[in-house]
C-alpha cells in the first residue's frame, strides 16, 4: 500500500492532497493571489492527514511539484516536503509541475500545452499528446501571433494554465482552445506520484532542488 502527501506549490495555488494507490482521499488547497503558502501550507498538511485519520507515521513517502513556476513557492513546497522526508525517513518523489498541469485536459484527440506565466510575455510550456506523451520538452518561450502555428495548422490545441490569458491576446487560430481558470493542483499529482513511487523513482533529500528552469533574478527594491 501506498499512502503519498503531495504538497504543490508552483503558483498561487497552495494545495496540498493525501493519495492512496495513486487515488486522491483529501484534498486541500487555496487559490490567494498574495501567496499563502508560508502560513498555509504545514496547516493544510495537518488538515489532510487527519482528515484521513491518519498521521504522519502512516505516509510512505511525500511527493512535491518540482516546477518550473514561481522561485518562493517552488522553495516553500521543496522545504516542506525534504524536511518530512528527512524527519520521518521516507522517500522524496518529484512530479513536473506541468505534466500534472496537463492532466486536468481530457480530450481524444489533438494537442495539450499546459503554459505557466512567467516575466512579460513570456511562458513555462511544454507539448503532450492527447495521451500525455510529450512532444516537445519544456521551454521558456516568448508569445507572439505565430506561437504554436505548426501545430494549431493541424491539430486542435488545448491549452492550460495561468498563461493562458498571455496566450489569448496573441494567438488567434480556429484551433486554439483555451481552458480558463485552471492552476496546478496536488489532486492530479497523486497519479503521477504513485506511478515513480512504484517504480522506486525518487530524489537525493539532501541535494534534491526545484527546477527553476531559469536563473533567479533579485530585482531592487524602490525603496
Amino acid at each position: 500500500m501506498a499512502i503519498i502527501l503531495n504538497i504543490e506549490t508552483s503558483t498561487t495555488n497552495c494545495s496540498v492532497s493525501l493519495s492512496k494507490e495513486g487515488e486522491t482521499l483529501v484534498l486541500k488547497e487555496d487559490n490567494n493571489v498574495n501567496y499563502s503558502h508560508a502560513e498555509s501550507l504545514h496547516v493544510f498538511i495537518d488538515k489532510v492527514v487527519k482528515s484521513a485519520k491518519l498521521t504522519l507515521s502512516d505516509i510512505n513517502a511525500v511527493a512535491v511539484s518540482k516546477g518550473p513556476g514561481s522561485y518562493t513557492g517552488l522553495r516553500i513546497g521543496v522545504s516542506a516536503a525534504k524536511g518530512l522526508c528527512y524527519a520521518l525517513r521516507i522517500p522524496l518523489i518529484s512530479v513536473s509541475t506541468l505534466h500534472a498541469l496537463a492532466l486536468q485536459v481530457i480530450t481524444k484527440d489533438g494537442i495539450i500545452v499546459p503554459m505557466l506565466d512567467a516575466r512579460r510575455l513570456e511562458v513555462y510550456s511544454v507539448i503532450y499528446s492527447a495521451s500525455f506523451e510529450e512532444i516537445r520538452g519544456v521551454e521558456a518561450q516568448i508569445l507572439n501571433k505565430d506561437s504554436f502555428l505548426e501545430y494549431l495548422n493541424s491539430n486542435s490545441v488545448y491549452f492550460v494554465g495561468n498563461g493562458v490569458e498571455k496566450s489569448k491576446q496573441l494567438i488567434s487560430h480556429p484551433n486554439a482552445n483555451f481552458v480558463e481558470g485552471k492552476l496546478p493542483s496536488a489532486n492530479e499529482m497523486s497519479l503521477l506520484a504513485y506511478h515513480k513511487y512504484k517504480k522506486s523513482d525518487i530524489e537525493d533529500v539532501a541535494y534534491f532542488e526545484p527546477y527553476y528552469l531559469k536563473d533567479f533574478i533579485a530585482l531592487k527594491s524602490k525603496k
